[in-house]
């Protein structure tokens, strides 16, 4: 008689049982990437919104201190008009820092979220100013303010859209943000 040689108690795995894992996997996968790139884009806007909301506090504080008040805005649209631009965060940093024992914020961001460039804007002299501005173009990185917006949020998944803060309020800004 031929002895049959098999070896009981085989280690490792079948095809069809790493066939299954790697499924498993790929669905699991499939579920969570785009989760997860959408929280890094939200991440993004929600750093981008509380910078703009931290400068602008800052620097609305330096201006109610400089000259009483700063303008009240307006409802229902804003236009960006005939803005003048700093230069960057540094040169409203340098604005902000009055004397060497009172300041209004320690930095002032250059970059949003996304790395494009923010635009800090005002009408004329910055002490008479009707107009402050801090301006992201969103994930686009698109061209600089536009005219007119149409005030109040934008759909929150839109990371196209531009986020504007002017005159102590936000114009434009994601819907379900925490504006104040």
């Amino acid at each position: 008689m031929m002895k049959l040689n098999r070896r009981r108690g085989q280690k490792g795995f079948t095809l069809i049982e790493l066939l299954i894992v790697v499924a498993i996997i790929g669905i699991i996968a499939a579920i969570l990437i785009p989760n997860l790139l959408d929280a890094l884009q939200k991440a993004k806007q929600k750093r981008t919104v509380g910078d703009m909301r931290d400068v602008g506090a800052a620097w609305f504080s330096w201006l109610t201190d400089q000259i009483g008040a700063a303008a009240a805005g307006t409802v229902g649209q804003w236009n960006s008009g005939s803005l003048t631009a700093y230069a960057s965060g540094d040169a409203l940093l340098s604005t902000l820092y009055i004397s060497s024992t009172m300041f209004y914020i320690q930095e002032v961001p250059n970059r949003d979220g996304w790395g494009n460039n923010y635009e800090y804007l005002y009408s004329g002299n910055p002490l008479t100013a009707q107009v402050m501005a801090i301006f992201s173009p969103g994930r686009t990185g698109g061209a600089s303010i536009a005219g007119t917006y149409t005030m109040g949020p934008f759909l929150a998944t839109d990371y196209d859209q531009d986020i504007v803060w002017a005159d102590g309020y936000f114009v434009r800004y994601p819907a379900g943000a925490k504006i104040e």
